[in-house]
């Protein structure tokens, strides 16, 4: 009799301790190791034309060697940062961005588009909580929503299109 009570308590126990709810992606560090994404890389010091006429301190201003990650990328994609910081859209831009908003734009885009995605992941998992290993959830809940690329790589290449090769599928 008491194998039984002890094989249904053990039982339960591991069911209840995978009921945990770790969020869609379960990104766990294997060590306690330092950060690497709270380094940000500075930019290299250059010598004044002039050491006569240096540009007074600002305490708390940006500095010549902080990073501006958005300015960087738009200068190695072949924009001009001088016009993300004038209006955030270059002149060059602005009819692409007029075409684009012409239906209008909600405000709370974000806040929706977060919403309908909970209500999905719980449309779809309703019983995907309870689990006794670590799987990838998000792979899980949109599998019927993903692409799968050597099938696209194949359409391409019979319509004619040319298409990189593609590693073996495993």
């Amino acid at each position: 009799m008491r194998m039984p009570l002890a094989m249904i308590m053990l039982t339960a126990a591991i069911a209840v301790s995978g009921c945990a709810n770790k969020g869609l992606k379960v990104l766990q560090s294997p060590a306690n190791g330092p950060d690497e994404f709270a380094v940000l890389p500075v930019k290299p010091l250059t010598a004044p034309t002039d050491y006569q006429f240096l540009p007074a301190p600002t305490p708390g201003a940006s500095n010549l060697t902080d990073p501006t990650p958005q300015a960087d990328a738009v200068e190695a994609l072949g924009g001009r940062a001088s016009a993300l910081a004038s209006n955030g859209i270059p002149s060059s831009d602005q009819a692409l961005v007029t075409a684009s908003s012409r239906y209008g734009v909600p405000a709370d885009t974000r806040q929706v588009l977060a919403q309908e995605d909970a209500d999905f992941r719980k449309r779809r998992g309703r019983f995907t909580q309870i689990r006794l290993f670590p799987v990838d959830r998000y792979e899980q809940v949109y599998r019927k929503h993903s692409i799968d690329p050597y099938a696209q790589a194949e359409a391409f290449r019979k319509r004619g299109y040319p298409t990189p090769s593609a590693p073996p599928e495993e």
